[in-house]
Order: C-alpha cells, then sequence, then structure tokens
C-alpha cells in the first residue's frame, strides 16, 4: 500500500478476509483510507468492521457491487482462488490499481482489456518487500499498535490447523507454541 501512496482520503477495497486480508484491513485503516471489504460471507462483517472496515461488500450482491462502479483509488486482492478480476477493476477509478498478493493454483481468467485501457487502470502483484520495506513495515505496526489475530497451537494440533486452514476456518493465522515441541 505504501508502494502505491495509500493515504488519507482514498477509497481502498480489501478483497478476501483471511490471513493476508485482515491485516490489509488495519493497514488501510491505519493510513487513513476509507476501507471496504469484499467478502463472499455475511458472517465476516462483524469482524471486518471490527477490525477497521467501514464499509463490507458482498460481492456475490451485483447491487452491492455496482453502487461502487468507478469509485476506488486502490484495491488489495487477498484471494488465492481463481476468479473474475473484471468484477474488481470495473470499480477502479482513472489511474487507479488492484494489486495481487495471493497466488491462485490455478491462473484467473483473463481481465478484459477494456476495463483497464479506457480508465488507465492497473492490475499489479506483490509479494514481499526487501529489508528496508520490512523494517518500515515493522516501526509502522509497532507505532500504529497493528498485530496479527492470531490462534496459538501446540504442535500436536498441526493437523487439524491444516483442516481448518482448508475450510477457511482461522481468525487468522495459526502460530505454533514452541513449547509444545518438547
Amino acid at each position: 500500500m505504501r508502494h502505491w501512496k495509500v493515504g488519507g482520503g482514498d477509497k481502498v477495497g480489501v478483497v478476501g478476509l483471511g490471513g493476508l486480508g485482515h491485516m490489509g484491513i488495519k493497514f488501510a485503516h491505519a493510513f487513513g483510507a476509507y476501507v471496504v471489504l469484499f467478502t463472499t460471507s455475511p458472517e465476516k462483517v462483524k469482524d471486518a468492521k471490527r477490525l477497521g472496515a467501514d464499509e463490507v461488500v458482498l460481492s456475490k450482491n451485483t447491487e452491492e457491487m455496482q453502487n461502487h462502479l468507478v469509485s476506488f483509488d486502490f484495491i488489495l486482492n487477498t484471494v488465492a482462488a481463481p476468479h473474475n478480476l473484471d468484477d474488481y477493476t470495473v470499480l477502479l477509478k482513472r489511474d487507479g490499481a488492484l494489486c495481487l498478493v495471493d497466488l491462485p493454483d490455478h491462473p484467473h481468467p483473463s481481465p478484459s482489456i477494456s476495463n483497464l485501457i479506457f480508465r488507465r487502470r492497473r492490475i499489479v502483484g506483490s509479494l514481499i518487500g526487501g529489508l528496508k520495506e520490512t523494517q518500515e513495515m515493522l516501526d509502522f505496526c509497532a507505532n500504529n499498535a497493528i498485530t496479527s489475530d492470531i490462534e496459538i497451537i501446540p504442535i500436536q494440533q498441526i493437523n487439524e490447523a491444516y483442516e481448518r486452514m482448508l475450510k477457511s476456518d482461522v481468525k487468522y493465522r495459526f502460530v505454533i507454541d514452541l513449547a509444545s515441541l518438547q
């Protein structure tokens, strides 16, 4: 988000409320943006608002999606499953960016080029910054009391944790208690 200069007054979307999405909401909120979560799960609305989302849109609801056409400066897409990127590029303003930060096991359907060129929109990707950017992120987290929501588990529950992760039943990261390794 810092690379794309997200800040106060921007409208930022976050697609997906999982390990990356919950942190995306926290960062966008701390940067002063108006934050909208896109989810397919109505049960995630309350959590999204607790994390800092100003609004939640159920992405399968066409009317809710249409209400946001051409209004976002930046959208962070944290969903690993292949899906139609056009649903989000049409929500971007002129010069807006849709940033992909998770890697699907199969390619996304090819986006419509007209959705990109007529408003100079961008689809970009990001994996991780270098040491300098990582340190800046950690300092920003410390200065803004941003932490990841985690569940601590003993190593003996790793198989159960993996099964829960496959079902998207994690709030929002598992951390293994190293004391359980003994």
